[in-house]
C-alpha cells in the first residue's frame, strides 16, 4: 500500500514512519474466489450454449449463474484487499472492512508479548498468524491472521519493540 496520500482510517504523526505493512496472504481468499470464477465461467457456458438458438430460460439461468459465480469472487476479492496490517515507528493498526470498518490500532510501548505461529502448510505455502499481547491481559491483543512472510514480520516488530524500549530508557 502506498501511502503517498494517507487514507482516512489511519494517522500517522509528522515523527511517524511506516515499517512494515501487508495484507493477508493471497491464501486467505479460500475456496470462494476459484469456486466463484467457476461458477461464473459454467454460467457463461451454459448462457453462450444456449444463446445459439435465441433467449430462453437457459440462457437467462446461465446468465444468473454467471452474476451469482462473478458476485463470490469478487466479494471475497474485495474482503481480502480491504484488510490491511500496519506496524509504524509508534503504532500497530489492523483495518478490515468494505461497507463498515474495523479499525484497531495502539501504542507499540503497551506490547508485552508477541508469537508467530505457522501450521505446516503455512510453513510451505510462506504465511503464519503474528500474535501481540498486551500487558495485564492474558487474550491476544491483535493478530494479523495469514500475513506473508510472517518472519519478516515479526523481526521488524521485534526491531520496532526495541528501539521503542530503548527510547523509553533513555528519558
Amino acid at each position: 500500500m502506498a501511502f503517498g496520500s494517507t487514507p482516512d482510517w489511519f494517522h500517522i504523526g509528522d515523527d511517524e514512519s511506516i515499517v512494515w505493512e501487508s495484507r493477508p496472504h493471497p491464501i486467505t481468499m479460500g475456496t470462494r474466489l476459484p469456486v466463484g470464477i467457476g461458477i461464473a465461467l459454467a454460467g457463461l457456458l451454459v448462457a453462450g450454449w444456449s444463446g445459439t438458438g435465441g433467449v430462453g430460460l437457459l440462457t437467462i439461468l446461465g446468465v444468473l449463474t454467471t452474476v451469482a459465480g462473478t458476485s463470490l469472487a469478487f466479494a471475497r476479492y474485495l474482503a481480502w484487499t480491504n484488510t490491511r496490517y500496519v506496524i509504524t515507528s509508534t503504532e500497530l493498526y489492523k483495518k478490515r472492512g468494505i461497507v463498515s470498518r474495523d479499525v484497531t490500532q495502539f501504542r507499540l510501548e503497551r506490547v508485552q508479548n508477541t508469537s508467530l505461529r505457522q501450521t505446516g502448510i503455512g510453513r510451505l505455502l510462506g504465511y503464519g498468524d503474528l500474535t501481540v499481547y498486551t500487558a495485564g491481559s492474558g487474550d491476544p491483543e491483535l493478530t494479523f491472521e495469514r500475513v506473508p512472510k510472517p518472519e519478516r514480520a515479526s523481526s521488524r516488530l521485534s526491531d520496532q519493540l526495541e528501539t521503542v524500549a530503548n527510547d523509553g530508557a533513555a528519558v
